[in-house]
């Protein structure tokens, strides 16, 4: 019986995203690409670093893909241990890349 709530509940979670939502996460992401493209494209070298573009970039994709994976992955309406069992894998996946990367020195950090 408490399955059948509990999939009752997991179904209205789901049917709360209508399509006036579905369209409001898209211009979302509309206007964050319009964003990175202004960066890259109108934005003169000498107002903008290099690190300080690259950050933004990173800070804006960041963002796009918290949207894509919440709403369009339907993972924000989860239940709270899955979201972060993702998520720690994720972190370790990506942890483990990054040392791969500077154990070969592939990244060319020389640390004494």
């Amino acid at each position: 019986m408490s399955a059948d709530h509990t999939n009752v509940e997991h179904a209205e979670e789901h049917a709360s995203m209508s399509k006036g939502k579905i369209w409001k996460v898209f211009f979302y992401l509309l206007g964050i690409t319009v964003v990175e493209f202004i960066i890259a494209l109108a934005v003169p070298e000498t107002m903008m670093s290099l690190g300080v573009r690259n950050f933004l970039y990173i800070a804006l994709t960041l963002v796009k893909a918290y949207y894509i994976v919440a709403f369009f992955m339907h993972l924000k309406f989860e239940k709270y241990a899955l979201i972060v069992g993702l998520l720690v894998s994720f972190i370790f996946i990506a942890y483990f890349i990054v040392l791969m990367l500077v154990e070969g020195n592939f990244l060319n950090l020389h640390m004494n």
